[in-house]
C-alpha cells in the first residue's frame, strides 16, 4: 500500500505535464490547393540548444523503391539501410548533409548510418536509376510527415518561440519559414502553399 501514493503522484505529474503542451496542426497544399503528401514539417525552438537523438529508424528498399520516399529524423538518429527486395542495391548520397555509400548488398548492413548534421539528403542506387528517396534531418525533435491529407499534428511543444519550416521534393521555392509564440496549452492551426 505504501507504493499507491507515489504511482498516484507520479501519474499526476505526467498529466499535468501533457496537459501544459502546445499543439500544433499544420495543413499543406499546393497553389492549386490540392494536398500535399510528404511534407516535412519541423518546429524549430529559438534561444534552446536540443540534444542530438539516440533514436534508430529504418529506410528499406522493397519493389525497386525506397521506402518511405521522405523520411523525417532528428539530428543525431542512426539509419538502418534494409534491403528487402530479392536483388541487391547499392545505396549513395553525395548530398553535403551526409555523403556514404554503401556496397552493393541484399539484407541488411550490420552497420548503421549515423546522420550527424541538419539538411537534406537525397538518396540513390547505383544500380536501378529510378530509385530516389530523401532523408531530411532537423534539429529538433518537433517534427512530422504529411499524410494523404497533406495534414500533420506537431504534439508535446513545450512553451516558447519557434520557427516553423515546411519543405517537400517538389517544391520549386522555398516556403517561407513563419515564426510564432506558443503558450503552454495553445492548439494552432497554420496553412502553407507549397509553390
Amino acid at each position: 500500500m505504501r507504493g499507491t501514493p507515489i504511482r498516484l503522484t507520479l501519474l499526476l505529474v505526467c498529466v499535468a505535464h501533457i496537459a501544459n503542451a502546445a499543439t500544433l496542426s499544420v495543413d499543406v497544399r499546393n497553389a492549386r490547393g490540392a494536398p500535399i503528401h510528404d511534407a516535412v514539417i519541423y518546429a524549430l525552438p529559438e534561444g534552446r540548444d536540443l540534444p542530438m537523438a539516440k533514436h534508430t529508424a529504418t529506410m528499406d528498399q522493397k519493389n525497386r523503391m525506397f521506402v518511405p520516399h521522405v523520411l523525417a529524423i532528428q539530428t543525431g538518429t542512426s539509419v538502418q539501410f534494409p534491403n528487402s527486395d530479392d536483388i541487391r542495391h547499392q545505396v549513395y548520397s553525395f548530398s553535403s548533409a551526409k555523403t556514404f555509400q554503401l556496397p552493393l548488398y541484399t539484407g541488411t548492413p550490420s552497420t548503421p548510418i549515423v546522420f550527424d548534421q541538419p539538411g537534406v539528403v537525397s538518396l540513390g542506387c547505383n544500380i536501378h536509376d529510378r530509385m530516389s528517396a530523401y532523408i531530411v534531418v532537423v534539429d529538433t525533435p518537433y517534427f512530422a510527415t504529411t499524410d494523404g491529407k497533406g495534414t500533420v499534428t506537431l504534439s508535446n511543444l513545450t512553451a516558447g518561440k519557434y520557427v516553423i519550416h515546411v519543405w517537400h521534393p517538389d517544391q520549386r521555392a522555398e516556403t517561407s519559414a513563419l515564426p510564432v509564440s506558443l503558450a503552454a496549452t495553445d492548439r494552432r492551426e497554420l496553412k502553407f502553399i507549397v509553390q
